[in-house]
């Protein structure tokens, strides 16, 4: 007899074991389907261990410019070897507590690759589960026995939550030793004194921030006339000062025609503004977005609907197939963990029968962690203008800060867009120390459908960071106090 579920969620990623959780909490029997690891890529190759490294050069960066705090240090050096062991050490101690909270939560896990094998109008979809079709990409550790062994399995509700990898473009293809992607990125044996990173979305320019903070020369190639191409452009442009000054070089508006693998490194030939020029380093970084894990879990077989490799959802996170849903980076932009995670809550309270709300995905905010860290949520000003909003825009720079002038980081921004008839905030766009921490108070604000006014009003504690906000609020009405 096949081991029947309320619930069966094939992918263990953020969006995957969040809703696993929350559907155990409304007491639904529970399992995941992993074939690699919990916690997905972001916990296990993406956004935790990124950060675990940016801190380390962060920290390098620091120790490299104590005199500017008054202090002595000796020369300081890095241990690339220790740093790695750090960053995975972090994916290791979170991959483990994972787990423990599945269990807590009485959620089965079960090892091996998913294929939906048939999804009936009025039964159960059937789920076999078999070795995995290829190696795991970059285990973490051996992949450990099931819970439950491999088989067929039922649910009445099957949550497809398998996230994504890289893109690979055609001639430029990752071979593990000169040209990498995030993975190879994030474990270097040997600190290279050069790379090109090809791509300046936030994978792209952390993994720069990264590198040339330990010292490498690098250079950025984008495509697009702007970096940081989802930001709003004052913002981006801003950031760019920034990384030039840091002695990053930056190439936009250009294309990555040819890339020859050479005994030293690799040899990249860029086109921009009709002219060619050939660009040589160590490694390239191939950060070109990324794509879908949609293949092997027999989608077209079953019936359920794909479009340009995204699987078709309502705002609940069902597909056209009765009991399959799908959630997190299968299911589109943007490809964030706190989006998955946000997702697999609403399918599974939906599917409870609760009063769940669909996304506002003009209120998912955007970050990254580079050095300055840039923030978002909501329109930038060009898109608020497009849409054809009246605006009131408010700028505050952190140079006007008191803050940010002790703790030594007096270059950055808050940028606030309103709806000039009702007050409304329409996008806030923010670059600079601690950035990332602070967006979360204008995503609530946006929730809450908080005007200027009340945004005027509200009391910020001195001496913050959290003040630039109040300030760049207080700018879009005229009414801007230290700048």
């Amino acid at each position: 007899m096949a081991e029947t579920y309320d619930i069966l969620i094939i992918g263990g990623g953020p969006g995957g074991y969040v809703a696993a959780i929350r559907a155990a909490q409304l007491g639904f029997r529970t399992a995941v389907v992993e074939r690699e690891h919990l916690g997905g890529i972001c916990l296990n190759w993406g956004c935790i261990p990124t950060k675990a490294l940016l801190r380390s050069a962060e920290v390098f960066h620091y120790a490299e410019h104590a005199k500017d705090y008054g202090l002595k240090i000796a020369k300081p050096e890095f241990d690339i070897e220790a740093v790695v062991k750090r960053s995975r050490g972090v994916s290791a101690q979170l991959n483990g507590g994972v787990g423990m909270l599945l269990k807590k939560n009485k959620v089965d896990v079960i090892w091996g690759q998913a294929k939906i094998a048939s999804a009936a109008k009025g039964k159960p979809v059937e789920v076999e589960v078999t070795d995995p079709a290829r190696p795991a990409v970059q285990p973490q550790n051996p992949v450990p026995k099931g819970v439950l062994g491999h088989g067929t399995y039922k649910a009445k509700h099957v949550i497809v939550a398998t996230g994504a990898r890289p893109r690979v473009l055609p001639g430029i293809e990752p071979d593990g030793e000169k040209i990498w992607t995030y993975f190879e990125a994030m474990k270097p044996a040997v600190m290279p004194k050069s790379l090109i990173v090809m791509g300046s979305g936030a994978i792209g320019i952390e993994f720069a921030s990264f590198y040339r903070f330990m010292g490498a020369e690098v250079t950025v190639v984008e495509l697009l006339p702007q970096i940081l191409p989802v930001e709003d452009a004052e913002i981006a442009a801003l950031a760019r000062k920034q990384f030039e000054k840091q002695g990053m070089k930056i190439l936009s508006d250009a294309k990555v025609v040819k890339v020859n693998k050479t005994a030293s490194g690799v040899e990249v030939v860029v086109e921009q503004g009709g002219k060619s020029q050939t660009l040589t380093a160590e490694k390239l970084i191939s950060a070109v977005g990324v794509q879908g894990n949609i293949e092997g879990l027999n989608l077209e077989g079953v019936g359920v609907e794909v479009e340009r490799g995204i699987i078709k959802i309502d705002p609940y996170g069902k597909t056209n197939v009765e009991g399959i849903y799908a959630i997190g980076d299968v299911a589109g932009a943007p490809m964030l963990a706190h989006k998955a995670e946000h997702e697999g809550t609403i399918c599974v309270e939906k599917i409870k029968g609760l009063d769940a709300h669909p996304m506002k995905k003009t209120q998912i905010p955007g970050c990254t962690y580079c050095q300055p860290q840039i923030a978002s949520v909501g329109l930038t000003e060009a898109r608020a203008r497009d849409a054809g909003y009246d605006i009131k825009v408010g700028r505050f720079k952190f140079i006007g800060n008191g803050k940010a002038i002790a703790l030594g980081e007096p270059e950055g921004m808050v940028k606030t867009i309103f709806d000039a008839k009702t007050g409304e905030l329409l996008g806030a766009h923010l670059v600079g120390a601690e950035v990332t921490e602070l967006v979360q108070g204008f995503v609530i604000a946006m929730g809450l459908e908080t005007t200027e006014e009340d945004l005027m009003h509200a009391v910020f504690p001195h001496p913050t960071l959290s003040e630039t906000m109040h300030e760049s609020v207080l700018d879009a009405y005229g009414r801007v106090i230290h700048m």
